[in-house]
């Protein structure tokens, strides 16, 4: 018969074998569940949404001619991003009859410096001529861009004003130069497509937060611009977009010509 001594010794060795933690006081049942991490870095804040993309009558109403840019070049794929939407634009039994020749660097520079010799030299721009009832816009437009608000160039400064005027021919400073042209074949309809097609880039440059400037004087030179492009034969150049970021700096950038009303331009016939 076993001493009461002896009837203990099972459970003692039993105790010995699988010893028992104490518990810790400071632990709650849900830190035994979950770990106490004291140095874990707090999540980042969600991102915050794009803005919304500007309408399209906030475009037409704050685009404007660009006509002093900084120096930072576009992004690369920017410009290839925008031209399949651009390439939508309607046209005349869908000839989709623009052509371009986008420039920058050595291309771009190889073109402005032989077309500001041209202007240097005095050689005439082709451009036709404004009749009469049309004349006072341009002149509204010559006010504003040379006056105060604008270049500030004195009427009697002639030197000035030619280097003013010089600056088309550089495509105003623009990391970016653009030449639109067509086939000389194709009818009056069809530039009204290519005019359709520039406005949409221009408006999809807007978009973008880059200003543009688009310039007839540019085919003032066309001949000079085909020669060094080396276009094939029978191409007309319409015109010349400069493009890139506006330096907000510049006051020509902010000058702003008026429109006349609707009403002198559209009727309405029952």
């Amino acid at each position: 018969m076993l001493s009461q001594e002896d009837a203990k010794k099972p459970q003692d060795i039993h105790e010995n074998q699988y010893p028992r933690e104490p518990p810790n006081p400071t632990l709650t049942p849900q830190d035994h569940q979950t770990p106490n991490h004291h140095h874990t870095t707090p999540p980042s804040p969600p991102t915050p949404p794009p803005p919304p993309p500007a309408s399209l009558s906030h475009l037409l109403k704050s685009h404007h001619s660009t006509r002093c840019f900084t120096r930072t070049p576009l992004p690369p794929l920017l410009i290839p991003t925008l031209l399949p939407t651009a390439q939508l634009t309607p046209s005349n039994s869908n000839l989709q009859p623009w052509r371009l020749h986008i420039l920058t660097g050595p291309s771009l520079s190889t073109l402005t410096t032989a077309l500001t010799a041209a202007f240097n030299s005095g050689a005439i721009p082709n451009t036709p001529s404004i009749p009469d009832e049309y004349a006072h816009h341009r002149s509204a437009l010559g006010h504003a861009l040379y006056g105060p608000s604008g270049y500030d160039i004195p009427r009697d400064d002639k030197n000035g004003m030619h280097k003013a005027r010089a600056r088309n021919y550089t495509f105003f400073g623009a990391p970016v130069g653009i030449i639109v042209y067509m086939d000389e074949r194709l009818a009056d309809v069809d530039v009204l497509s290519v005019g359709m097609y520039v406005q949409s880039l221009c408006l999809l440059f807007a978009e973008q937060g880059v200003g543009t400037c688009v310039q007839a004087s540019i085919a003032g030179y066309g001949e000079i611009v085909k020669e060094v492009l080396g276009l094939e034969k029978g191409m007309r150049v319409l015109v010349g977009v400069a493009v890139g970021y506006e330096d907000g700096g510049k006051g020509v950038n902010g000058v702003r010509v008026g429109r006349e009303g609707w009403e002198g331009s559209v009727e309405f016939r029952d």
